[in-house]
């Protein structure tokens, strides 16, 4: 059997401006105070971020709208679709204040939440969330402060929760509170998160990424809001969303495994099984998945990361995730450049590995009864089988390529689309490498076209092989209905001028 070929490498010169990426995993980058300038958003871009995450939870609406503005300015001047995904906050429930701004929690002693909105005490704290009392039970746990004080309820009723401290410590005004053992009858959608997303959706975001996701109405609400702009993305951090992962995934266009809170709400052990499930759940689906939070966590400070913290990046790669995040690294960290460095050279690394191929495809994802999902597992069974360069999708809203990239084929993907949002959509979608063109009318001038793009953007030489993907009548969506193999001669683009 013949091996995959990787594409051919172009020359720098033909390359120019094109920033076809040598590896498949996308790279989200969060956007912060040590990020938002444009020379360093570029800088960033150069060193491989592929979709910058811009994070509601801090700044306000002008900061935000600036940084996205730079870029766009940025993906105007390397003539690149660039992503940007708006993270929303989501509903955090926080104690109240204290006397002296913080108190001291016995260890084994009892402290009460109630609704006395008086400043607290070593013994007694408001908690300013009504929904909480009369569902909690004894037994269940509340975590303070991610976790740093852990309580035990004793007894709950409409006005108070009596606890026993399991872990104690010192707390303070407004640390925010985890409930991992009861589905809190809270929405998902703040009033902060509903100004939020209208937003997003005005200054044109990409993907709206929903926080502390419990139930799949949860996700249906979010996507009523958006009017259908944009593509949805579900955050994985509540254990109740774990019970319903199924239909979370079914309901979003793509997943993401926030294992900050995750972790907060579970033991330490449970996270990476649960990430793997998470992210096997949203491939078998279809779904871009992301793995996010403390990736290279010690770059915020440091100019290397930890072997610990490379393995983790490592693992996610090997697990097919569509991307990986990170988070305070770029946004607050003193070595955001670096920190973009590191993980696309472990990505690279990663993916050039012998047994990649192998681990990667440990999923066995079953199509669909349909003519699109046919093709599309025909697509990496071909690059199997033949010495191809890539595979040329035409689609108007990435539905093919996604079904494409399901199948994690051996060789690139050259998205072309004549939808701007489109384009910038598939950003975080596995192997993708979307480039915005004029629709196409007939099977010779996709054939073209597609040969032409293939020869500009580095997907092959002279000799080249390449798959070609669409649907005839051309324009129609949801019609992928043709596959075609195609040989570069290596003259394309002189024939045309």
């Amino acid at each position: 059997m013949a091996q995959p070929a990787t594409p051919a490498r172009t020359s720098q010169s033909a390359r120019a401006g094109k920033d076809l990426r040598q590896r498949k995993v996308k790279i989200l980058a969060t956007v912060g105070p040590a990020s938002r300038a444009p020379d360093m958003l570029e800088k960033l871009y150069r060193a491989g971020v592929d979709a910058f995450r811009v994070n509601m939870s801090h700044g306000d609406h002008a900061t935000h709208a600036e940084t996205i503005a730079s870029i766009r300015a940025l993906e105007e001047k390397v003539a690149r679709p660039i992503t940007i995904l708006c993270d929303l906050q989501g509903p955090k429930l926080r104690v109240g204040t204290f006397k002296n701004d913080r108190a001291v929690i016995r260890h084994s002693g009892h402290f009460t939440l109630d609704r006395n909105p008086e400043p607290g005490d070593e013994t007694r704290v408001c908690l300013p969330h009504p929904e909480l009392f009369g569902i909690l039970q004894k037994g269940q746990r509340l975590l303070i402060d991610d976790g740093k004080l852990r309580l035990r309820v004793i007894r709950a009723d409409d006005n108070e929760i009596l606890c026993s401290a399991e872990v104690g410590g010192v707390i303070s005004n407004r640390k925010g509170v985890n409930v991992p053992d009861a589905v809190v009858p809270v929405p998902a959608l703040t009033e902060k998160d509903r100004r939020d997303l209208a937003f997003a959706v005005e200054h044109g975001a990409d993907w709206i990424a929903l926080s502390f996701v419990q139930r799949p109405e949860d996700v249906a609400e979010a996507r009523r809001l958006m009017g259908g702009y944009g593509s949805l993305m579900a955050k994985i951090e509540k254990p109740a969303a774990i019970t319903r992962l199924d239909e979370i995934v079914e309901l979003a266009d793509g997943i993401m495994v926030a294992r900050g809170d995750l972790g907060v709400e579970l033991n330490p052990e449970e996270v990476p099984p649960l990430q793997k499930r998470i992210v096997e759940t949203a491939r078998r689906q279809g779904k871009p998945v992301v793995v996010a939070t403390q990736m290279l966590e010690s770059m915020i400070e440091a100019p290397t990361p930890t072997r610990a913290e490379v393995s983790d990046v490592a693992n996610a790669v090997y697990d097919g995730a569509d991307a990986v995040m990170l988070s305070a690294e770029t946004a607050a960290g003193a070595w955001p450049e670096e920190a973009v460095t590191i993980m696309d050279r472990i990505a690279a690394q990663v993916e050039a590995d012998p047994g990649y191929a192998a681990r990667v495809h440990f999923i066995e994802t079953q199509p669909d009864p349909t003519t699109s999902d046919a093709l599309a597992e025909a697509c990496a069974s071909i690059a199997k089988t033949l010495p191809i360069s890539g595979i040329i999708v035409f689609t108007g809203s990435g539905s093919t390529a996604r079904r494409v990239a399901r199948e994690r084929p051996g060789v690139p993907m050259l998205v072309l689309t004549p939808s701007e949002r489109t384009a910038r959509k598939v950003g975080l979608l596995w192997g993708a490498h979307a480039v915005r063109t004029r629709d196409i009318g007939s099977f010779e001038e996709m054939i073209a076209k597609g040969k032409r793009m293939a020869l500009r953007h580095g997907f092959g030489t002279a000799g080249s092989r390449l798959i070609t993907l669409a649907g005839v009548p051309f324009g129609t969506p949801g019609a992928t209905n043709l596959l075609h193999v195609v040989t570069l001669t290596g003259d394309e683009l002189k024939r045309r001028s």
